[in-house]
């Protein structure tokens, strides 16, 4: 986390959440969410205006984070700002060499592999769970041809459950 968004929160500790506003989708791209696009519909229909500002991009990036319920965000001085999933917490790129970098640029350490039932690849590494980039699936497919990957066969309607991060946090409020 940036030292003046610490600086912020300890200045401003009590500022309310906020749901909705920013969207990540299934290729690593960042999506604000206004008044009008929430209303249309979640995130998986609805993305809004995909971010291109590349320092506003890499600040979101190096302040995200997720609290103790799974629900992902990012820490935009003393308020949090919660993402919409639309498949996972994590993009994974592959590199030649067989390493995995996240789509914030962390290298990550894959320690399982997941196939859901309409076909795309997940990994679980060091950093949590994410899907593989589309662009890798195959660079993804000949690491699981020679048995670097056993894929684990779910659906993915489980898979938040089962690694512990939520889709959609907006949702999740709404039900408290």
């Amino acid at each position: 986390m940036d030292d003046i968004v610490r600086q912020a929160i300890a200045k401003w500790p009590n500022v309310p959440h906020c749901y909705g506003w920013l969207g990540l989708d299934a290729r690593g791209n960042w999506y604000m969410r206004d008044d009008r696009i929430q209303a249309a519909g979640p995130f998986a229909q609805n993305k809004g205006s995909l971010l291109k500002h590349e320092k506003l991009v890499d600040f979101i990036q190096r302040n995200y984070e997720a609290d103790d319920r799974g629900c992902w965000f990012f820490q935009n001085g003393p308020q949090r700002v919660y993402v919409e999933l639309e498949a996972a917490p994590w993009v994974w790129r592959l590199a030649a060499d067989g390493s995995v970098t996240s789509h914030s640029g962390r290298a990550a350490v894959a320690s399982a592999c997941v196939l859901d039932e309409q076909g795309r690849l997940y990994l679980e590494t060091d950093l949590g769970f994410g899907l593989i980039h589309t662009m890798d699936m195959e660079q993804a497919a000949d690491a699981v041809e020679r048995r670097a990957w056993t894929p684990l066969e779910l659906l993915a309607d489980t898979l938040p459950r089962r690694f512990g991060f939520v889709r959609s946090p907006q949702a999740l409020q709404a039900q408290q």
